[in-house]
């Protein structure tokens, strides 16, 4: 296992990602009981963008850079102010120098009752996140391959709490895997919420994906997704998308208003495009 994610680190596919994830978060926060966030491929939690690897695509500045420069309208500013806070605060100078990856980000809005289990396979990574996490008793940090965590490592004894799946998508088959092991891990927590990351590249590959969702036989499967450009047109990943189960019911009407502003800021081309459709629709929960 070779990938780094320091070369994309704070680009768009992180803003949509994150910023979706702070949302799922601040709403577990609505109750006072704690709960747990499970990171399956955790990576090392905060990123250089100073760094030579991130220096050589520079993938932040039309991510991240465009976010923290661009007027949003109330309500779409109130949606992403945690989510950049929280960036804010790993750069307190002013310049845009740390990302936060999603351990790092989730660990800032941790309340003192809530945990974070972070897993991560890659042996340099795993040493970096250890090291970030060390002596803070509400990490558990695990070097382990990701998918065996779905089985692993659900339920929590929280018993509430939510899953990322954000596999690197190196080698052949990862989409089977991340229906594979939604399936499994739905199986011994169906209450627990499910964000599941994906890079868009083939549409058919796509298509095949979201067919399988179906087929698990799981309720409350939303998707939504985002292309900065045609994919055909693009060096590099043109789009991404996020599959939530059991999103908390007021995460669509959120993304309706964070999909099309996202999508106008993060453009490349005028081919970018979002989408926001339930794959398996029964009301979301309220929990």
């Amino acid at each position: 296992m070779n990938y780094r994610h320091i070369y994309h680190a704070g680009n768009f596919a992180d803003v949509l990602k994150h910023s979706v994830l702070v949302r799922i978060i601040l709403y577990l926060q609505r109750k006072d009981r704690a709960f747990r966030m499970i990171d399956t491929h955790a990576g090392p939690g905060l990123y250089d963008l100073g760094s030579e690897q991130a220096g050589k695509t520079d993938e932040w500045r039309s991510g991240i850079g465009r976010l923290l420069d661009f007027t949003f309208d109330r309500r779409m500013a109130d949606l992403l102010s945690p989510y950049l806070s929280a960036v804010r605060k790993c750069n307190p100078d002013g310049e845009m120098t740390w990302y936060p990856g999603s351990p790092k980000l989730a660990r800032l809005l941790l309340r003192q009752q809530d945990r974070l289990s972070a897993i991560e396979l890659h042996p340099q990574d795993a040493k970096l996140l250890t090291r970030l996490f060390d002596g803070d008793f509400q990490v558990r940090v695990t070097q382990l391959d990701g998918w065996l965590a779905l089985g692993s490592h659900v339920p929590p004894k929280e018993k509430r709490g939510l899953v990322l799946v954000d596999p690197p998508f190196e080698i052949p088959g990862e989409f089977d895997r991340m229906a594979d092991g939604l399936a499994r891990a739905h199986r011994r927590w169906p209450g627990g919420v499910y964000c599941l990351w994906y890079p868009v590249k083939q549409t058919a590959e796509i298509d095949a994906f979201h067919k399988k969702l179906k087929t698990l036989d799981i309720p409350k499967i939303l998707c939504a997704s985002m292309q900065v450009g045609n994919p055909k047109d693009h060096a590099g990943l043109a789009g991404s998308g996020l599959i939530v189960v059991n999103p908390p019911y007021v995460l669509e009407e959120e993304l309706a208003v964070m999909l099309p502003a996202l999508t106008r800021c993060l453009a490349q081309s005028e081919a970018a495009s979002h989408e926001l459709f339930w794959i398996a629709s029964e009301a979301a929960m309220e929990f």
